[in-house]
C-alpha cells in the first residue's frame, strides 16, 4: 500500500515510522516546493502533484491549511481520506462553527467580523471579554487576540486590520469573535473512524498550554461521565463529516460540562502520548483507517504524559534513562516544535514523580508548564 501525505512535517514523519511495520510505504508531498519526499530522510522521490496522486493508492493530510485547488484535485481522484470537505472545515473556523451547529454539538457563541461595524456589534452581542480568532491560518496561538475592556477596542482593531490586510488569504479571511470561557481545564479527545463507521476512541487527555502553544498533555485520570460525553460529541461530528481517519476534538471543561473549542482533522499533538501509552498509537490507527485496515486497540496501557520541546535544540541525554525522546529533525527557532518527550508510569503518583524528576533537568523558563503538570499529579 502506498500512502501520500499532504505536508512533509513531523506528523508525516511519525506516520511513516508507524506505517513501516505494516509495509505501508509513505511519501509526503511538500505543498510549498511541489516535491514528493520521504518524510524521514527528506530524499526527493518525485515532483508535481498530478504524478504524485497517480502513484499513490491513498492520500491523506498532516495539516488542514491546504490550498483548496490541491484538495479539489485530490478529491477528484477518489483517493483522499479524510475527504476534502473535512480538511477544509478544520482549516476554516466559519465552516467549523456551521458543522458543530449542524451536528448538535455544544460550542461557543460566535459572530463573524469583516469590518469595524461587525467588530463593534460583536462587543455588544457577545459582551466582553472577547477572544478574536482568524478564520483561516490560525494555529499555536497565531491569529488570536483578546479584548478585555472597551478602552482596548481601538488598539485591538488596529492589530486585526493589519493582520487582515497582510494575510496570505486576504480575500477569504475574516475574524471570529467568541466569548472568553473561564474553563476549569482544556482537554481533548482523539479517535479514529473507518469508512464503514467503525470507531476506536482514546481516553481523554488533559492539556496545558503556554502562550497558545501546547506544552504538556497528560493521559492518566479516568472520568467516565466526561468520556461518555466527549465520545458522543465525537461520534456526532465524525458521522456528520462521513469522516475517515484520526480526528481530534479540543474541549473546554466547565463544571463537568464540555464545550467544543475546535476540531483538527488529522493526527494531533495532544495524542503523541499514545506512542508509549496505548496499545496502538494514533499514527498507526490513522493509517489503518485510511487504508481500510481493522482499527487497533485504543486502550491506555499505563498513565503517560507528553512534554513538547519548543525552540530548544537539545535536552540533557540523561533524561533518556527514564523518558522517551522523539526528535523531528527540524532547525530550532522560537515557538517552533522541535520534538517531544513521553513519560510513562505504573500509576498516577509515579507519573507525577517522573514529571518532577524531568523538571529537575529542564529549565523552568523554557518548560514552565512541566512544573505545573508535576504539581497536579503528585
Amino acid at each position: 500500500m502506498k500512502v501520500m501525505i499532504l505536508g512533509a512535517g513531523q506528523l508525516a514523519r511519525m506516520m511513516a515510522l508507524a506505517g513501516a511495520p505494516l509495509n505501508i510505504k509513505i511519501s509526503a508531498y511538500d505543498i510549498h516546493s511541489g516535491d514528493l519526499v520521504h518524510p524521514v530522510t527528506k530524499e526527493v522521490l518525485g515532483h508535481g502533484l498530478e504524478s504524485s496522486i497517480d502513484n499513490a493508492d491513498v492520500i491523506t493530510a498532516e495539516f488542514e491549511h491546504i490550498n483548496i485547488d490541491i484538495l479539489k484535485l485530490c478529491q477528484s481522484s477518489g483517493k483522499i481520506f479524510p475527504n476534502a470537505e473535512s480538511i477544509l472545515t478544520g482549516g476554516d473556523r466559519r465552516k467549523e462553527k456551521v458543522l458543530l451547529d449542524r451536528a448538535g454539538v455544544k460550542n461557543t457563541r460566535y459572530q463573524i467580523i469583516e469590518n469595524r461595524a461587525d467588530f463593534d456589534a460583536a462587543i455588544t452581542y457577545i459582551n466582553l471579554p472577547l477572544i478574536l480568532k482568524s478564520a483561516l491560518d490560525g494555529y499555536d496561538g497565531r491569529g488570536q487576540w483578546r479584548l478585555k475592556t472597551q478602552n482596548e477596542a481601538n488598539a485591538v482593531w488596529q492589530k486585526i486590520t493589519k493582520f487582515l490586510k497582510t494575510s496570505p488569504q486576504a480575500e477569504r479571511q475574516c475574524i471570529i469573535a467568541e466569548p472568553f470561557i473561564a474553563f476549569d481545564r482544556e482537554i481533548s479527545l482523539i479517535g479514529a473512524r473507518s469508512a464503514d463507521g467503525t470507531m476506536a476512541i482514546y481516553p481523554l487527555t488533559e492539556n496545558i498550554h503556554t502562550d497558545g502553544i501546547l506544552s504538556v498533555s497528560i493521559s492518566a485520570n479516568e472520568n467516565e461521565k466526561l468520556q461518555t460525553q466527549a465520545e458522543s460529541m465525537f461520534k456526532s461530528v465524525a458521522d456528520s463529516l462521513n469522516y475517515v481517519g484520526v480526528l481530534a476534538i479540543e474541549f473546554f471543561e466547565v463544571n463537568g460540562t464540555l464545550t467544543v473549542n475546535e476540531i483538527a482533522p488529522r493526527v494531533h499533538n495532544s495524542g503523541h502520548w499514545t506512542q508509549q501509552g496505548s496499545d496502538v498509537c494514533q499514527f498507526e490507527n490513522h493509517l489503518r483507517a485510511v487504508c481500510n485496515l481493522p482499527l487497533g486497540s485504543t486502550n491506555r496501557i499505563r498513565p503517560t504524559a507528553m512534554v513538547n520541546i519548543i525552540g530548544e535544540a537539545t535536552v540533557p541525554q540523561s533524561i533518556m534513562s527514564f523518558a522517551h525522546l522523539h526528535w523531528y529533525d527540524k532547525a530550532p527557532r522560537p515557538r517552533r516544535k522541535i520534538g517531544h518527550i513521553n513519560l510513562s508510569a505504573n500509576d498516577i503518583n509515579s507519573l507525577g514523580e517522573s514529571l518532577r524528576q524531568l523538571s529537575m533537568f529542564l529549565a523552568k523558563d523554557q518548560f514552565p508548564a512541566l512544573h505545573e503538570a508535576a504539581h497536579k499529579l503528585i
